[in-house]
């Protein structure tokens, strides 16, 4: 599942054979701050599952086990796909269905603009103006990301292309 660039909170299911995980592709330096919980249509029984978080090499930086509610936050290292998965102990199932909601906040929707607003002695319309200052600029560095990517990707199917074209020249050499 992928999630929007600023704010999101989703509910899904949770099977108690499997798992599910959530994924964002974030720049460096990006605030993630995440608010999870665990809930079931079986009130007699208080769930938990395990939480693993992994960067862009697979490599696990928080792992909890038995949580049923709670948040995490953590600043991206290095630009890349970083996700969170959770599973339920397979060796206590739990009667019910299992539903996750996580609210997934990165960026400016995990600045404290209340804080901010307070510290500068800003309010109103210049706080606004702040907030949208602030999305012109995480929009710009988008598109310049993208922009880049895009380069790549048609550099190198420019070497492609010659490259093919040299195999061509060197076979129709070999025949004369």
């Amino acid at each position: 599942m992928l999630l929007s660039p600023c704010s999101v909170a989703v509910t899904f299911l949770l099977p108690n054979d499997g798992t599910k995980c959530i994924s964002e592709e974030l720049h460096s330096n990006v605030v993630v701050l995440t608010d999870y919980a665990i809930h079931t249509t079986d009130e007699d029984h208080y769930p938990s599952v395990f939480l693993s978080v992994s960067g862009p090499y697979g490599n696990d930086f928080l792992s909890l086990r038995s949580v049923s509610h709670g948040n995490f936050s953590f600043t991206t290292q290095e630009a890349g796909n970083y996700m969170a998965c959770f599973w339920v102990n397979d060796h206590y199932p739990v009667p019910g269905e299992l539903t996750l909601t996580i609210d997934w906040k990165i960026g400016i929707a995990a600045k404290d603009w209340d804080s901010i607003a307070k510290k500068e002695k800003i309010e109103g319309v210049e706080l606004e103006l702040r907030k949208l200052e602030e999305v012109v600029e995480d929009i710009h560095g988008n598109l310049l990301h993208l922009k880049y990517n895009f380069a790549i990707v048609a550099f190198e199917a420019i070497l492609q292309e010659e490259e093919a074209y040299l195999d061509l020249l060197e076979l129709s050499e070999f025949y004369r």
